[in-house]
């Protein structure tokens, strides 16, 4: 800096600038090239340095005044703007668009088996994807050295020894806390979210959806499961959908059978299997305190997953968890 003078000069520039500026973007830029750390006021006070030192407190009182005016300057511009009325409104443009969201397949699928089962007496619970022990496995007949758990690939959580926390490896967990809660007869599904430590391909995932059904009564037959399953798949997949029961293994039901379904419609006919069921075991009825010996109930699990698989023609159930808007673009 050679001239106290400049600060005046600077001033007047950036009235200029101003008085030429259109925008809010633009006059947000001059503030900056104006009274940024690097702009051009402070290049200036830096200089005051090398003024003579007879004019240099000269030079500071004018660097002071000059701020104070700049920011005075900027600060009315601002008020200004905000204050000039808003552009008309062209109420005779089209509307601005947005892009609509899809719902998921299974969640579709989920819904219309939701729906299905509340048109058979059915009420719809909910339940903690992070369970204990005692509501996945023991009160389920499968006591900590019960072979039946190898059946099923776990997760465990941090927790103490006597009730280790889990991922719920399926859904049954929240049928034992409704029955702990209630009198019965009781007539619930448990859709949701379970996980298992598996393998992932075409056809399996660590993380996947159940929808699993529970009934109990003082009279409630393998003949009533039977017309349940039968009524709600052919209502999800048509009138000619036929299904099939092979005999099974579960700890908690006893007998226990799979479910299969064939169609015409889906993949040529074929048998494809739907999840598992059984009668409920005494000993689950004994565990939450209901007494086996007045009352009987069934139970079922299915894949809501494989489910859309067949609905809708998906090959790879992987596709369902992937970040992929194409798909959900068709659904």
């Amino acid at each position: 800096m050679h001239d106290p003078n400049e600060f005046e000069q600077l001033v007047a520039d950036a009235e200029k600038a101003l008085a030429d500026t259109k925008t809010p973007d633009r006059r947000s830029r001059l503030a900056t090239e104006y009274l940024g750390r690097n702009g051009k006021l402070a290049d200036l006070i830096r200089g005051i340095k090398d003024v003579d030192e007879a004019d240099r407190r000269k030079a500071g009182i004018a660097g002071n005044a000059a701020k104070a005016r700049l920011e005075q300057l900027f600060d009315a511009a601002k008020n200004e703007s905000a204050a000039r009325p808003a552009e008309p409104v062209d109420v005779t443009l089209p509307g601005t668009s947005y892009r609509l969201g899809h719902y998921h397949p299974v969640t579709l699928v989920l819904r219309e088996l939701e729906d299905i089962f509340r048109g058979l007496g059915f009420s719809v619970v909910d339940g903690p994807e992070v369970e204990d022990d005692w509501h996945n496995f023991e009160a389920l007949n499968m006591p900590v050295d019960h072979p039946a758990r190898d059946m099923q690939d776990t997760f465990y959580l941090a927790g103490s020894e006597d009730r280790r926390l889990l991922p719920r490896t399926h859904t049954s967990g929240v049928q034992i806390r409704a029955m702990e809660g209630a009198e019965p007869p009781i007539r619930i599904i448990t859709p949701g979210l379970v996980y298992r430590n598996e393998a992932e391909d075409a056809t399996h995932s660590a993380v996947f959806h159940q929808l699993e059904g529970l009934l109990v009564d003082d009279r409630v037959t393998f003949a009533d499961l039977k017309g349940v399953i039968a009524s709600a798949m052919r209502a999800l997949l048509g009138a000619d959908a036929k299904i099939r029961f092979r005999p099974s293994y579960f700890p908690y039901t006893e007998p226990s059978a799979e479910i299969d379904m064939s169609s015409p419609r889906i993949r040529g006919g074929e048998w494809l299997e739907l999840g598992g069921c059984g009668m409920v075991h005494p000993q689950v009825l004994r565990n939450v305190k209901w007494d086996p010996a007045k009352l009987r109930g069934f139970a079922f699990g299915l894949g809501p997953d494989r489910i859309a698989m067949l609905k809708y023609g998906i090959e790879d159930i992987r596709s369902f968890f992937a970040p992929d808007v194409r798909l959900l673009e068709q659904f």
